[in-house]
């Protein structure tokens, strides 16, 4: 369902959210009103009180399978009930299609070394973590905090052709992501103390390097 979900997001993105379309203003709230509660499932959910909740139904060992299974679901039906913006910002063209491919693929790059440093099948919520706990800070967090949410920004606004769909998905992930990183740092300065301050110190930039 994991991977269904990210598969079923990556094509709503390439085809039908890049073909041209009118352009339908009224589309903008329904859609955003859908991917805020797909956002609103994660930072809920991502709440001790929450999980202490959810914890009197589902077993410890299933709790981020039950959260995976939920984010994987609440996101197919975003893709599928999505209501067509349509409008195109910009429609490269000639060596500018090569170069906005590149940009994407630095991006998607950089989401699988970040990735990389975690078990995906604890990612998927198929295992429990096997992590020994520690702070990642080598590799792709040495150039940001938060390198997979850098990478998602570089693949979503790096399309050659910017569709109203494509940059409504890209702007409100992108805003849903700055809200949520600095309740997320709560959370990882209160598991890892001083080293993660440390670390902040030392690694100045959120997500994007002189910008956030």
């Amino acid at each position: 369902m994991f991977v269904a979900s990210l598969v079923y997001c990556a094509w709503s993105y390439l085809v039908p959210w890049g073909t041209a379309a009118p352009f339908r203003a009224w589309a903008i709230s329904a859609d955003v009103i859908l991917l805020t509660i797909f956002a609103l499932h994660h930072s809920v959910f991502a709440r001790e009180p929450v999980q202490a909740i959810v914890l009197r139904f589902v077993p410890r060992p299933l709790l981020r399978s039950s959260y995976v299974w939920t984010a994987s679901i609440l996101l197919m039906l975003v893709c599928g009930f999505w209501i067509t913006v349509g409008g195109t910002l910009y429609a490269a063209t000639g060596i500018r299609i090569w170069l906005h491919a590149v940009f994407q693929l630095a991006g998607a790059g950089l989401i699988a070394r970040a990735v990389a440093t975690i078990d995906p099948l604890d990612l998927a919520g198929i295992r429990p973590s096997r992590s020994t706990g520690g702070l990642q800070v080598g590799g792709p967090y040495r150039l940001v905090r938060h390198p997979l949410y850098l990478g998602w920004v570089m693949v979503t606004f790096g399309a050659a052709t910017m569709t109203g769909d494509r940059l409504l998905f890209a702007i409100v992930t992108a805003l849903y992501l700055m809200i949520a990183v600095p309740f997320e740092e709560r959370s990882l300065v209160r598991s890892f103390g001083e080293e993660y301050r440390r670390y902040q110190r030392a690694v100045r930039w959120r997500i994007v390097p002189f910008i956030y």
